[in-house]
């Protein structure tokens, strides 16, 4: 009976996580609150960068690292899956189907068409290159849809290992950065008016936070077309999750006794209902201004849990087929999106 009270006494409360997943959320909630702090003293730099960032930092910081490996991970690998999971329910409130028809048929059908080509273009070129594991597809969706924010949802339908994700985040993250000080660069060069810019940040970059801070450079003209082709791409995340998922369906079908995956994954079915709440205008802005909120804190979180997920030593050994796979994704999104703003515009 005293060794049954001690073990009772031992176990977490239902609903309370256990003293290891606490530390490592503890955690990324400081890296949030860094985080944040970092965008507001430099507002160029998104606090979803800013997170990722942080998280491989604390990683390998010397004193921290091994905690970090260690005690935190429980918490902090579960900030990388569970929270992202929440975050993107709540991105669907960004998103609603007026802003889709507001585009036009033929904005949405370039939007369709570049992420199908950055997508399987990028996915069969990782694949050439020998990349290990998932991450040839994690980051062909991270480039071809909403970086990080995809990942995270693909993963979680593969039940991708936590190395790839961290990987393919961090080289998603590292060229959506540099596309905000590189694209505004080349507005002039190209001959883009700032409508055109807009739709070609929205339809290049891939973070919708690396979005505005593009496309804000060119002007409140340029941000609204930017961020409303961006969240048609987002709406493109829904049916390549569920794709997915029937695939590792289909393929552990095969095997005898393996656990079944849903058709779609249950967060996306509430990003699904959240983009259907927003059509409806029935919420109120100060709602979806807390919604945007919620689900910046909860993306930062599990970027931060992704990012210290990330092993730098290990990446150098396969960090110059994963560089030449992020720059040959970098020109085809943003080839084939210029291409298709110049035939949209003409």
């Amino acid at each position: 009976m005293a060794l049954l009270r001690e073990r009772s006494a031992a176990a977490p409360a239902p609903g309370r996580p256990a003293p290891a997943r606490r530390y490592g959320l503890a955690l990324a909630v400081l890296g949030v609150a860094l985080a944040w702090s970092v965008h507001r003293l430099l507002p160029g730099v998104p606090m979803l960068t800013a997170a990722v960032v942080l998280g491989v930092v604390a990683a390998h910081l010397p004193r921290l690292r091994t905690r970090v490996r260690t005690t935190a991970r429980p918490g902090l690998s579960y900030a990388g899956r569970r929270l992202m999971r929440a975050g993107i329910v709540l991105l669907g409130l960004r998103l609603a189907f007026d802003d889709v028809r507001a585009l036009g048929w033929g904005t949405a059908a370039m939007a369709v068409g570049v992420v199908t080509c950055t997508l399987l273009g990028t996915w069969w070129l990782g694949r050439r290159l020998g990349l290990p594991g998932d991450q040839p597809l994690l980051i062909a969706v991270g480039y071809a849809v909403c970086g990080a924010s995809a990942i995270g949802a693909v993963g979680e339908a593969r039940g991708s290992d936590e190395r790839d994700a961290a990987t393919s985040v961090a080289l998603v993250t590292l060229c959506g950065t540099l596309a905000i000080a590189v694209l505004p660069l080349l507005q002039g060069v190209l001959g883009l008016d700032d409508a055109e810019f807009g739709r070609w940040a929205g339809a290049s970059v891939h973070d919708v936070g690396q979005v505005v801070a593009t496309a804000q450079t060119a002007g409140g003209a340029a941000l609204g077309e930017a961020v409303l082709v961006k969240l048609m791409r987002v709406a493109l995340l829904a049916p390549i999750v569920a794709a997915v998922a029937l695939g590792v369906r289909r393929g552990r079908g095969r095997a005898a006794g393996a656990p079944r995956v849903p058709l779609v994954p249950l967060f996306v079915v509430g990003f699904l209902a959240a983009v259907t709440l927003r059509s409806t205008g029935l919420l109120p802005k100060a709602a979806l201004d807390t919604a945007h909120l919620a689900q910046e804190l909860l993306l930062a979180a599990a970027l931060f849990g992704l990012g210290s997920a990330v092993d730098l030593p290990a990446l150098t050994r396969t960090g110059g087929r994963v560089a030449a796979l992020g720059l040959c994704a970098w020109v085809t999104v943003a080839g084939l999106s210029y291409g298709g703003v110049l035939l949209v515009s003409g």
